[in-house]
């Protein structure tokens, strides 16, 4: 019969063993989690949502090879557990619609692009002059750039189609910004304006803000005052504080509920909407606890 969990032993001899692509590893490991397989999804999908990203890419392959895969639980899973890393959860949004996503090479993408940035850099340097070097890599010698002809387009929203066709909205382009200026040692910070993404440094004197979406301009807060007054908004200092993880990701979902809407695509439509939920609803959980 077949237990309910795997014994605390074999789940430390399987974390050790995860990342190990010797063939006959992971044909060992395949024929023990099929023989087991009630309890080796359990494990599995929980190192999946686990904070340890390069584990949890592991515990995903072997997910996908068992068919134990269900990426919409596995999404709904991370909005559940509360323990948010801003790349890991991108790409778990990523898989409920492509879940043959090649995660690796979507890392190896942002780690090539970080590596041209270090080769740039000439130290020392501030991070706005840092940034500039991210500027030139992304915006000119990579081309990505902001779809302003199909704006709505859902697959602007997904980082692995946003590295591949090199354009994408405001939201997604900061979060090929952020992800490479984090492999690089930068302080950036997700910033949710109403009605734009930017990217704030407050390491600085003085915080100044990258707008992805228009190849990289700097913006001084006055500034975004001043866009916000121009689209009849009245700017708050709290406008510009650091979004959250949960909130970053939520955003992306009321994106793509919009964005699926308009494409007449009402069952994705309902699907991201089911996640918007998810994550106001365990919000509030957690907030009362």
């Amino acid at each position: 019969m077949e237990n309910e969990k795997l014994s605390s032993e074999l789940q430390t001899a399987f974390l050790g063993l995860l990342d190990d692509q010797q063939p006959s590893v992971r044909q060992a490991l395949l024929a023990h989690f099929v023989e087991h397989p009630a309890a080796s999804a359990d494990f599995l999908k929980t190192i999946a949502t686990g904070k340890n990203r390069p584990l949890a890419w592991h515990a995903r392959w072997f997910l996908e090879e068992l068919k134990f895969s269900d990426p919409s639980a596995e999404f709904v899973g991370f909005i559940r557990s509360l323990n948010y890393e801003l790349e890991t959860g991108t790409l778990l949004l990523n898989r409920t619609v492509f879940p043959r996503i090649d995660i690796g090479a979507c890392c190896e993408q942002l780690d090539a692009l970080a590596a041209r940035c270090r080769e740039l850099f000439a130290e020392p340097m501030t991070t706005r002059e840092k940034c500039r070097v991210i500027n030139r890599v992304l915006f000119h010698e990579h081309g990505f750039h902001g779809n302003s002809e199909h704006y709505t387009d859902p697959l602007n929203s997904f980082l692995e189609q946003v590295l591949t066709r090199r354009k994408g909205i405001p939201i997604s382009l900061c979060l090929v910004y952020l992800f490479v200026a984090h492999r690089l040692g930068l302080e950036l910070e997700p910033v949710g304006l109403p009605g734009h993404f930017v990217l704030g440094c407050y390491t600085e004197g003085s915080p100044f803000f990258i707008d992805a979406f228009e190849n990289g301009t700097f913006r001084s807060a006055d500034q975004l005052f001043d866009w916000l007054r121009t689209r009849q908004i009245s700017p708050k200092i709290t406008d510009l504080a650091p979004t959250p993880v949960r909130e970053v990701l939520c955003r992306c979902c009321r994106n793509l509920v919009q964005h699926y809407e308009a494409s007449g695509d009402a069952d994705r439509a309902r699907l991201f909407t089911s996640f918007v939920e998810e994550f106001e609803s365990t919000y509030e959980r957690h907030a009362e606890s």
